[in-house]
């Protein structure tokens, strides 16, 4: 709801402001140097003012809420803008780690072991190799790195 917020805010100021005029807004930055693959923690972040062009305006990450929990994808400088794809979720899931696999239908359940063919956060959509069987099954990332096929 926070996010929804936000963007639109944004998207207010987006239509607002013309093409090359530009805003103050106070933005969250690093306090420290953050190396890709730390966790961001509020501690971490201080806020700072710019003056923003609409563009570079959609380009940063305007809220703390939005950064807080993610994972640095590359180093983030002190006192400078974080832009959007600087951050993902944590990867819960890691290509070709095992991960518990659970298929739930009805009041049937199965659990087994599975390799990820690709890395995942929580809630995505990933494909994963049964490795008893070798059949390549779609599944969904789940909060605590196991991954469920079927229905539920």
């Amino acid at each position: 709801m926070k996010r929804l917020l936000l963007l639109a805010t944004l998207a207010f100021f987006a239509i607002a402001l013309p093409a090359g005029a530009q805003m103050v807004s106070t933005l969250p930055v690093p306090g420290i140097t953050i190396y890709p693959g730390d966790p961001i923690t509020d501690e971490m972040l201080t806020d700072r003012r710019f003056r923003l062009t609409r563009a570079s305006l959609e380009a940063v990450v305007a809220g703390r809420e939005m950064l807080v929990g993610k994972v640095a994808r590359r180093t983030l400088l002190p006192g400078q803008p974080i832009t959007i794809n600087a951050v993902e979720n944590p990867q819960l899931v890691r290509r070709g780690v095992p991960v518990r696999l659970v298929f739930t239908e009805g009041g049937l359940t199965i659990i087994t072991y599975a390799e990820p063919m690709q890395s995942g956060s929580a809630g995505e959509v990933i494909r994963v190799r049964n490795t008893e069987s070798g059949t390549i099954i779609v599944g969904v990332v789940q909060a605590d790195g196991s991954i469920v096929v079927g229905k539920s």
